[in-house]
């Protein structure tokens, strides 16, 4: 309905406010596990940005505001990522990367409803529509495809409770698939008997995987289910959340109910209420043509010509009844007056921000439900890297002033998964902002060093925060000379020979190359002719420096 669409879009809003934006707590105070902790701070945003994370939260938070719930699942799938060889047939063989999708309520099956979270379930079953040609694809079986009804959310014509009002609503649609079958993921949680739980997944009629959980994605080493569940509001001893739209009904049927009365009571009035004299006309004629315009009306002599009784007005009832309903309306919803530019543009700019704060007090629950849901999204990456990034992979985030960052890890870089929203993420995002905070600080010398000087490098810093880094030249080379020592580190490990250049600042580039042999060479099996390949190099850099 009209109402719920408007709370919809409230809530898609503040999802869009909640961006991914998130650091990594490192594990301890070293400067290893610090440097890990922002490479995997980097490994998420490049997730974040690669996968269109934003467009996912939206769309599991408007299954979960129709629904009530709505499920993340993170998986690792082998036919994404950088193709690494390709075999006789033509098959590529790649990397492989995370796959995260969206899966809504009727695809998810716990073992009780009475359970309150995914954790206290011992089972959880996935079912889910393919099609015969994506079965065969991805398991290697062919399958009977027939016609499967699904349901799905459509935005559509609805009507808004008679009298021809009308309006857009996000709704629940039925639509069959065809040449399609079900396949049935069905994950056992770990315990004594199956210490790494178990996997079955049949696809038709067709056992194509019985096995142990694949994917260690828990805290310390732990298999897990692989899916995050985000919901509405929460409800005491049910699986399932509470839908923002089951506390709407009771008040949009009341509301409706207003509305037609009201409507009612304006008819009868525009109409007219006609009083004749009993047997004075021919009643019947009267009921079936009315009083159409011209229309000569004939009554028996000496009786009471017949006359319409007036002078009723509209009861201030109805208006004082839906006026209150559109209060609890909005006040349940989490909206206000302003989704409305009348009572908007004759605010000031406090009493606006101060609606803007009450509404978003009114979305708390549901706004830290997707909070949670991300937080233990990031989790799951992190974990699935670690266990399957066995060799240097590339990642490459983009900033807000177009500047491209790129940096290569592996799993063994990934030390530390503890992951927190970053506050500034919500508080001081908006430019303006960001814009009135760092004034603030100028204002106070806090950015400048101890001779009251602000360096370069935090030119930069603070030019790019104001929204203008792409007009500042000046840049830290320091963390140039790094990311250069970072990518010879990936080709010397490779087995490729590189030559120091006079440019180099030495001793940043033996710093991260003791580093990296330490981390990764030495925690291993040595590749003698890598290890003799990188003493080479430093020994070179040593050589310019003189010593």
């Amino acid at each position: 309905m009209k109402r719920k669409r408007i709370s919809l879009d409230a809530l898609e809003t503040a999802s869009q406010n909640i961006k991914p934006k998130m650091h990594v707590v490192p594990a301890t105070n070293d400067e290893e596990d610090i440097y890990t902790a922002k490479v995997g701070k980097k490994i998420l945003s490049s997730v974040s940005n690669k996968m269109d994370l934003t467009s996912k939260i939206n769309q599991a938070t408007m299954w979960s505001e129709i629904c009530g719930t709505s499920f993340y699942k993170i998986s690792w799938n082998s036919n994404l990522g950088q193709v690494v060889a390709v075999e006789e047939d033509g098959r590529k063989i790649k990397t492989g990367d995370v796959d995260i999708s969206v899966c809504s309520p009727f695809e998810i099956y716990p073992d009780s409803c009475t359970h309150q979270s995914l954790e206290d379930c011992e089972s959880i079953i996935h079912a889910r529509v393919y099609s015969a040609e994506q079965i065969k694809h991805d398991f290697g079986v062919e399958v009977e495809g027939k016609d499967i009804n699904v349901y799905s959310l459509d935005g559509a014509k609805a009507s808004l409770g008679g009298l021809g009002y009308y309006g857009l609503a996000t709704k629940l649609v039925e639509t069959t698939k065809k040449d399609s079958a079900i396949v049935l993921e069905k994950y056992i949680k770990p315990n004594e008997e199956l210490p790494n739980g178990r996997l079955i997944i049949i696809a038709g009629d067709k056992l194509v995987y019985d096995g142990e959980m694949p994917y260690i994605n828990g805290v310390d080493g732990k298999r897990e289910f692989p899916f995050v569940k985000q919901i509405c509001n929460e409800e005491i001893g049910s699986f399932w959340g509470v839908s923002m739209i089951d506390r709407l009904i009771p008040v949009q049927r009341a509301f409706n109910a207003v509305k037609n009365r009201k409507h009612e009571y304006l008819n009868r009035l525009t109409m007219g209420v006609l009083a004749v004299e009993d047997g004075s006309v021919d009643i019947d004629n009267l009921e079936e043509e009315g009083l159409a315009p011209g229309k000569i009306l004939v009554y028996r002599q000496g009786a009471t010509a017949p006359e319409f009784l007036g002078g009723e007005q509209v009861p201030t009832d109805f208006e004082k009844e839906e006026e209150r309903l559109l209060k609890e309306f909005f006040s349940l919803s989490g909206t206000s007056d302003i989704g409305t530019m009348e009572s908007v543009s004759a605010m000031s700019g406090v009493a606006l921000e101060l609606l803007i704060d009450e509404n978003e007090t009114r979305l708390k629950f549901t706004t830290d439900s997707m909070k949670n849901a991300i937080k233990s999204m990031a989790k799951h990456i992190l974990r699935l890297y670690k266990q399957y990034a066995t060799f240097p992979r590339l990642i490459k985030i983009v900033g807000e002033n177009g500047n491209l960052d790129i940096s290569y890890f592996r799993g063994s870089d990934i030390s530390s998964d503890d992951v927190q929203f970053d506050t500034n993420s919500e508080t001081n995002d908006t430019l303006p902002q960001r814009r009135n905070m760092l004034f603030s600080l100028l204002d106070r010398g806090l950015l400048a060093d101890e001779n009251g000087k602000i360096s370069n490098s935090m030119k930069s810093k603070i030019l790019e925060n104001l929204g203008f880094g792409i007009w500042e030249s000046s840049v830290d080379l320091n963390d140039l000379h790094i990311k250069n020592a970072d990518a010879e580190n990936v080709a010397m490990s490779g087995g490729k020979e590189v030559s120091v250049k006079e440019i180099d600042q030495h001793d940043l580039h033996i710093n991260q190359h003791i580093a990296y042999m330490l981390k990764n060479l030495y925690s291993a099996d040595v590749d003698k002719k890598i290890e003799e390949n990188f003493l080479k190099h430093i020994r070179e850099h040593k050589k310019f420096k003189g010593e």
